[in-house]
């Protein structure tokens, strides 16, 4: 279990919380790219670490995220026109350029130069591997991009979703590093992933249900193995990063693409959860991109127009008592990702930890609890952080048979790494 105190600070991330402070040191992915497709295309709302801003493509192309309230009158610029390379307050006509800055004020005499002192705030974009990025720390501060692989693979071999998740960010994050659950919980529908036929994954999943957990600490959070029983000789080990300071990875299933996860805080109680996967050397398959748009593995189906689940608390995330009877979902849920997304939600916004019964499954649970715990320490008493080197980065998560008596991070280690002839590929 977790302190009261320690469950407030792991959970709060709004301005000025220690939680918040250290996540705002690193580069968020903030919108897709597709969101704004073209200059002086619509402005689009995104809140997140409890800031509510609005993003949008100027003239010349150039990204801005800034508060979404205007400072003369406070109303939304999402109903602002994005024209000659500022946003303007449909109200007064006060107008902003990415960077903050108020660069035109008709509602003010010609010679005032009050223009001049009215700044909101605003906060750096790029754009990579089909995300809008924005960092909302300290301009000192600002580290170089993440260079994970699914950014650097082209568009053909990637596909990305994001949904919003009606709880703490951490508690679904949780769930994101825990492999036990997926021989109970996605027992039935792990085929949603694309799992191949031929591979022997689904079997040795379903053999032991209670895998042991080794983790090792790294320079860019944690190092996860999940070890089941395969056979006499070998062990079936499923081995997944923590990487800060809010991806996951997914151990890939043969013949599958590859996946992963970040999961960003919309506020204290809601979440954005991204999903990404991906194919580091080929193109992704019109068969798989259907299969991805289904709703079945990790991406979500859309209330079109939104970034809410058709699926989703108010309908008991539709729930289907006969499909569970069967066994093609052991939640009677349709998908892996609302399958997770239904269970975590269920245990309410923020979980209380200090109520909790953990076991020894939930090793790398308590370690990237202490994991971010730690980084927030080191923040504020000037240490190093973890993951900020793009480098760091660079690795792959892995499914693989080792034979017993072999740690897995010495057996794996070619697995888990993204060598540079792959990374000069991608």
């Amino acid at each position: 279990m977790l302190s009261t105190k320690d469950n407030y600070l792991l959970t709060k991330t709004g301005p000025g919380t220690s939680m918040g402070n250290l996540l705002r040191q690193y580069w968020i992915p903030a919108l897709l790219a597709e969101e704004l497709p073209h200059p002086d295309c619509p402005p689009v709302r995104v809140k997140l670490l409890g800031e509510e801003l609005i993003a949008f493509r100027d003239t010349n192309g150039k990204l801005g995220i800034v508060d979404e309230f205007c400072p003369h009158r406070k109303v939304s610029l999402f109903f602002g026109r994005n024209e000659d390379c500022g946003l303007r307050c449909a109200y007064h006509g006060w107008k902003f350029d990415t960077d903050g800055n108020c660069v035109d004020l008709p509602s003010e005499p010609p010679e005032s130069k009050f223009k001049d002192k009215v700044k909101i705030k605003s906060y750096p974009c790029e754009e990579r591997g089909g995300v809008i990025w924005t960092y909302m720390g300290p301009p000192e501060s600002k580290p170089e991009l993440p260079e994970q692989e699914w950014m650097l693979v082209s568009d053909s071999q990637r596909y990305i979703s994001r949904k919003i998740q009606e709880c703490n960010f951490f508690q679904a994050l949780e769930g994101g590093i825990d492999s036990s659950h997926v021989s109970i919980l996605h027992s039935g529908s792990v085929g949603g992933l694309g799992v191949s036929k031929k591979s022997n994954s689904t079997t040795f999943l379903a053999k032991d249900t209670a895998p042991r957990f080794e983790v090792a600490d790294t320079d860019y959070g944690l190092l996860i193995g999940a070890r089941r029983e395969a056979d006499e000789e070998n062990f079936y080990w499923r081995i997944t990063q923590f990487l800060m300071p809010f991806y996951t990875m997914i151990p890939p299933f043969a013949g599958a693409p590859r996946g992963g996860h970040a999961w960003v805080p919309i506020d204290d109680e809601n979440c954005w959860v991204w999903s990404w996967s991906w194919t580091p050397d080929r193109d992704l398959t019109e068969e798989e991109i259907q299969q991805m748009k289904s709703g079945a593995g990790i991406h979500p189906s859309l209330i079109p127009g939104t970034f809410r689940t058709k699926a989703n608390k108010e309908n008991d995330f539709l729930i289907d008592r006969e499909m569970q009877k069967r066994g093609e979902s052991f939640a009677g849920i349709f998908g892996v990702g609302m399958e997770d997304h239904a269970v975590q939600v269920s245990a309410g916004p923020i979980v209380d930890r200090s109520q909790e019964k953990l076991g020894t499954s939930d090793t790398a649970i308590i370690k990237a609890r202490q994991c971010l715990l730690k980084a927030v320490k080191a923040l504020e008493n000037g240490g190093k952080l973890p993951a900020l080197d793009p480098s760091s980065h660079r690795i792959r998560s892995a499914s693989v048979l080792l034979p017993k008596g072999v740690p897995f991070q010495e057996g794996a280690k070619e697995a888990l790494e993204l060598r540079e002839k792959d990374f000069e590929a991608v």
